[in-house]
């Protein structure tokens, strides 16, 4: 549904004639067997401190200071960048605390090691908490030219609450998201963050959880709408649940009526240059990730997705022909656990899925309705056990006179335990964007190592990512 002001939300949607309920689910679920989010007492994961400096604005450096010999294989070349000055963001003392809550994936305690092009573009670096916009010089794909909150100030995070929604305090998330300027947001120490409300973003942001343990869980999802040029980098997102409508704040000097939102992990409408790096995603009421209604420009990686139904949406309507322009690179990404379909499901647009791990699904991978194009590159897909469900592909409303005229290939992939791709089309270089946005794929075989770090990192100030 759309809100008022063209907004995004709706009430509880209707169960689609794909839609499961949730399978193997833990007992500390906040999600029904229904997939619709119920009322329980949780644990709520690290703490928030007030520690007297609320929504401190940090001043920037310049991030081009470092020497040349560091900048071998990255991926893209500095324009003006700035950077942080060193930020506290706790002591040795708490590293193994802060170990002792991260959800997901093992930690891996070795050296650091890049795998993949983006990652080698700034995580080995010990002072990349005093260089933090750096990050910014790396995305790639259909998002590469996403550049967040480089061009403002850094605002510290340091309130985990989210008490007013038209009046958020200073120092919440809230507060720094919906700000006109350029920011750079980061933590001051781990939170767990439960949104009352749909977070609203507004343009050229960055939410960097890197440094901290960040949590939004158990209560609304963040949503970008209308807006361009956000990064979201290193947050646990988790057990996300519709919530009431009502009048939110999306600026300093407008609000409007918001529809209830669906419950999604991260909603994307009608948005350009988004990247999502470095997310651990799980349980939400709806999508993980929903990118709809002329949304473009978006790249999805290094993230770890596990025990969830419907993935990631990119395209929400047959009848919405505007999202032909659509273009999103998934690339580097864990599907892991517990998840069903939609990894991604894609309607009209041109997606690049690229050198993914696939080890689990029970219905399949990768689908789609109104002709997408989907270059499958480099995966590694290990179909389930189920003789019926070795199929990586699902097409929606369509003969197969139709379909076998769209696009869908598979170049480089790994299957294994029986897993299948069918193929349609005609590959066609004159559909293909410009080589700047395709990431070159390696070999499937080589998914799992370009995955390996895949999800929000255990990053500490002062050391190797």
């Amino acid at each position: 549904m759309v809100s008022l002001w063209g907004g995004t939300g709706g009430a509880i949607p209707s169960r689609r004639p794909d839609a499961l309920p949730f399978l193997s689910l833990r007992n500390d679920s906040i999600v029904s067997e229904t997939g619709f989010c119920i009322e329980l007492t949780v644990m709520m994961i690290g703490a928030c401190r007030d520690d007297g400096k609320n929504g401190t604005v940090v001043d920037s450096d310049d991030d081009d200071m470092e020497d040349n010999n560091e900048n071998e294989g990255f991926v893209d070349t500095a324009t003006n960048s700035t950077a942080d000055n060193h930020i506290d963001m706790g002591t040795e003392n708490n590293n193994s605390s802060r170990r002792n809550l991260r959800q997901g994936k093992t930690l891996y305690k070795g050296p650091c090691h890049t795998t993949n092009p983006i990652d080698r573009c700034w995580r080995c670096r010990p002072n990349w908490d005093t260089r933090r916009k750096r990050l910014a010089r790396c995305a790639l794909g259909f998002g590469r030219r996403t550049t967040g909150g480089k061009a403002g100030e850094i605002y510290v995070v340091t309130d985990c609450t989210d008490d007013n929604v038209l009046e958020p305090k200073v120092g919440t998330l809230r507060h720094a998201v919906i700000q006109k300027e350029p920011l750079w947001i980061i933590f001051a120490n781990d939170m767990n963050i439960k949104l009352s409300k749909e977070l609203l973003v507004n343009n050229n942001k960055t939410i960097d959880g890197r440094g901290a343990n960040v949590h939004i869980a158990y209560g609304a999802g963040i949503t970008i709408q209308f807006v361009s040029n956000v990064i979201i980098h290193g947050l646990h997102i988790h057990h996300i649940c519709a919530a009431d409508g009502g009048m939110i704040r999306d600026s300093p000097d407008h609000f409007g009526i918001r529809t209830p939102s669906d419950g999604d992990g991260i909603s994307i409408f009608g948005s350009t240059n988004i990247w999502i790096d470095h997310v651990s995603m799980s349980r939400c009421q709806d999508g993980l990730i929903d990118a709809i209604q002329g949304s473009t420009a978006i790249t999805i990686s290094n993230s770890h997705f596990t025990h969830h139904n419907d993935v990631i949406l990119l395209g929400a309507s047959d009848s919405f022909s505007g999202d032909q322009f659509m273009q999103v690179t998934v690339a580097f990404n864990h599907f892991g656990q517990g998840l069903v379909q939609r990894m991604p499901r894609c309607r009209w647009g041109f997606f690049h899925v690229v050198n993914n791990d696939y080890t689990h699904w029970q219905l399949y991978a990768i689908g789609g309705s109104m002709h997408p194009t989907i270059i499958s590159q480099g995966n590694r897909f290990i179909a389930p056990d189920n003789l019926y469900l070795k199929e990586v592909t699902k097409r929606d409303y369509a003969t197969e006179a139709e379909w076998r005229n769209w696009i869908w290939r598979s170049e480089g992939d790994l299957f294994m335990n029986g897993a299948y791709f069918v193929q349609s089309g005609q590959p066609n270089l004159k559909t293909r964007p410009n080589d700047e946005y395709m990431i070159h794929a390696m070999p499937g075989a080589r998914a799992t190592k370009m995955t390996r770090y895949a999800g929000a990192l255990d990053c500490f100030p002062g050391q190797k990512c």
